[in-house]
């Protein structure tokens, strides 16, 4: 593999951008054919739709985060995992002004987008636990890298029964109705073997691009003396969130509010699982270098989830630029997280 560092500031820049684009380009394409295969493969919407959908869009952050914290910068790994939380959940808010309906918050609440915020935060709550407690460190791994991943597959289990229980439901009103996706209703031709061809191309596609992106931002990082963990908050995070953004307002735009929302909010518990990847190959546990601002950044997080569930809750039909309370607090929070880190 070449030495990035070696290539130059511009160049590394202009790396930068392309890795970006074409993480946008197949990423978007990725989510199309992976939901396509989640209807295809029986599992079921919730379980398979997050591990495809919420896989494949967060596959070029998870490659960032690995490489990173592989080559010994833990900061920037943990910076892109925390920073990506703020940046999608953001995105909710930029989705909501493409919604003109109603207030997206208002159309979009679900039991099963209430419940994946929660374990969202669960999940954050966890890596908190992780960041003070580093000395439970066991042979350079913190065991809340274990507890992770059965956490997050413990909550896919139980949104699957949530939604097949259907315990709890939304009152539906002229805002919110938007068609069930239905496999038989497919209009997509192509055959299985064809899709998961597709699906590795794209995949390999933004696999390759996160990786440039995660290599682009160490040299960056290393002749411009920023710090790790903004860049890897700010521009790195955003970078590989560029799927969710643009899936999330095409959603809108078709009226599928319930998937804009539900799959960035269900992406963001599948992204906390950077963290395991990164503790695990990283020389020490990357918990040691969770820093205050990560902590923040963390907690930003936690409180904008918070605000978007309580936007559901009070389902607000329209607000300031016919949003909802809870998009301009989500604008005001993203602001101050990276206030907080910059300054």
């Amino acid at each position: 593999m070449p030495d990035f560092t070696s290539l130059g500031l511009t160049f590394n820049m202009a790396i930068f951008v392309a890795a970006a684009a074409a993480i946008a380009f197949a990423g978007v394409k990725l989510s199309v054919i992976a939901d396509e295969l989640a209807d295809r493969t029986g599992m079921g919407e919730i379980v398979a739709g997050a591990l495809f959908v919420g896989a494949s869009t967060s596959l070029p952050g998870a490659i960032t985060s690995v490489s990173t914290a592989y080559q010994g910068f833990p900061e920037l790994a943990i910076g892109n995992a925390l920073g990506g939380l703020t940046a999608q959940t953001l995105f909710i808010a930029v989705a909501d002004l493409f919604y003109r309906r109603a207030n997206l918050e208002h159309a979009a609440a679900s039991p099963v987008g209430l419940v994946q915020g929660i374990l969202l935060n669960a999940l954050l709550c966890l890596a908190l636990i992780g960041s003070v407690t580093t000395g439970l460190t066991v042979f350079g791994m913190h065991p809340v890298s274990v507890i992770l991943p059965i956490a997050y597959i413990a909550g896919l289990l139980m949104l699957r029964t949530i939604r097949k229980e259907n315990m709890w439901k939304a009152v539906e009103t002229d805002e919110t109705r938007e068609e069930e996706s239905d496999p038989s209703d497919s209009d997509d031709k192509r055959s299985d073997k064809t899709l998961w061809l597709l699906f590795l191309l794209y995949a390999g596609i933004t696999a390759v691009a996160g990786y440039g992106i995660g290599e682009s931002s160490i040299a960056i990082v290393d002749e411009t003396g920023v710090s790790q963990t903004l860049f890897g908050t700010t521009f790195t995070a955003i970078a590989n969130s560029l799927p969710e953004l643009v899936t999330a307002i095409a959603a809108v735009r078709i009226g599928a509010v319930s998937l804009a929302v539900g799959d960035i909010i269900g992406g963001n518990a599948f992204e906390v699982l950077f963290l395991s990847l990164a503790d695990f190959v990283s020389p020490q546990s990357i918990y040691e270098s969770v820093k205050p601002d990560d902590q923040a950044t963390a907690l930003f997080a936690m409180l904008m989830v918070t605000v978007v569930l309580l936007g559901m809750m009070k389902r607000e039909k329209s607000g300031f630029l016919n949003i909802g309370f809870e998009s301009t607090l989500v604008f005001v929070l993203y602001a101050l997280s990276v206030a907080v880190i910059a300054f």
